[in-house]
């Protein structure tokens, strides 16, 4: 059977590897160095996705650029050691790329630290493209850093699709014009995810795989 999209984007945290304990302790770091704030899990994990720095603004405007630098030295400094990788994922993209499927990704984190974590989880050398913070303005929810990943790769918006962990993956794919796959084993609630409207909702690495090359469920 022919792959069901011949350009696959995906969000990195929680998509692509499992950061999320690896976040949720660096946030959780970060406001408790600087502020002496517990932060539950659940409120830390509500900010994945967005930028760094403008989601901890957003939380504490007189001390956000200092918990990003915090956040940062320290999120760098224990990412080989609590980063995990899901399984299933390197076989899956080999299998797309195999099957002539583009991949990149499109990814709040800075650019080398989102190649950082793709070596770490081994999958660095089968990702075309890293779009990153750096690459543009505005950020999701908003479509341009999915369009900036296309355009890098010279495909049109409309035969990509976005794969993403997070309500905002979903809103950014549909304003970008692109299919949108959600998937469970992130920081998003499920039901939270099938609200947002996505094309499908999985919940394992190999109905995903299944889903992207055409392959019938069974």
């Amino acid at each position: 059977m022919q792959p069901r999209f011949r350009t696959v984007l995906f969000d990195l945290d929680g998509t692509l590897a499992d950061t999320i304990p690896l976040i949720v302790a660096s946030y959780q770091h970060a406001f408790r160095t600087v502020l002496e704030e517990e932060v539950e899990e659940a409120r830390a994990r509500a900010w994945i996705g967005r930028p760094l720095l403008p989601a901890l603004l957003d939380e504490a405007p007189d001390h956000g650029h200092e918990l990003d630098r915090v956040y940062r030295e320290w999120n760098l400094a224990n990412t080989a050691r609590l980063i995990r990788r899901y399984a299933g994922v390197p076989e899956m993209l080999g299998a797309l790329a195999e099957a002539g499927v583009r991949t990149a990704v499109a990814t709040s984190k800075r650019r080398e630290t989102a190649r950082l974590a793709l070596r770490g989880v081994g999958i660095d050398h089968l990702v075309d493209v890293v779009a990153g913070l750096e690459d543009t303005t505005r950020h999701k929810p908003e479509p341009d850093p999915l369009l900036h990943a296309a355009a890098t790769l010279d495909v049109d918006p409309a035969d990509c699709v976005y794969v993403g962990d997070a309500i905002v993956d979903v809103l950014a794919a549909r304003a970008a014009g692109m299919a949108a796959v959600a998937v469970t084993w992130g920081a998003g609630e499920r039901q939270a995810l099938v609200a947002a409207g996505p094309a499908a909702v999985v919940d394992t690495v190999a109905h995903l795989a299944a889903y992207l090359l055409g392959h019938r469920e069974g």
